[in-house]
């Protein structure tokens, strides 16, 4: 009985170290870290070789296959809200030429400590489907 709250006891007191998520994607592993971090701005900006209403539809789907939540769609404007734990993140598309676009996503509240997670996994989704007909 006193092992078991020592052990408990240590449990609790340890520091926690962050949890990694591994992927296997092909020949390419892919290592995401849970825990918030810090990002900097230039990693949150992407070009892809799409126009911008190909790329504002991907982005929707994406967002919505990593079941993130939705809040508000501006089509006219190109621009996506949408929650994750709490947080809300601005997902704004831009077309720059007619076969490219750019693909912007901060948080709202420009606190820039989040899961890059939510960054990565939107933009490897977007490219696995980028040559799919829409």
């Amino acid at each position: 009985m006193k092992k078991c709250l020592i052990l408990l006891m240590l449990a609790f007191t340890m520091p926690v170290y962050a949890q990694e998520q591994v992927q296997t994607t092909g020949d390419n592993i892919i290592t995401t870290l849970v825990t918030p971090q810090y990002i900097n701005y230039q990693n949150c900006t992407k070009i892809f070789s799409a126009d911008s209403q190909k790329l504002f539809l991907l982005t929707l789907v994406s967002i919505a296959s990593n079941r993130f939540n939705i809040d508000e769609i501006q089509t006219s404007d190109g621009y996506i809200i949408f929650s994750v734990n709490r947080n809300k993140y601005l997902a704004t598309i831009a077309g720059i030429d007619n076969k490219n676009s750019i693909l912007k996503i901060t948080p709202c509240n420009n606190v820039y400590k989040f899961p890059p997670g939510i960054i990565s996994n939107t933009f490897k989704y977007i490219d696995l489907n980028l040559t799919t007909k829409i």
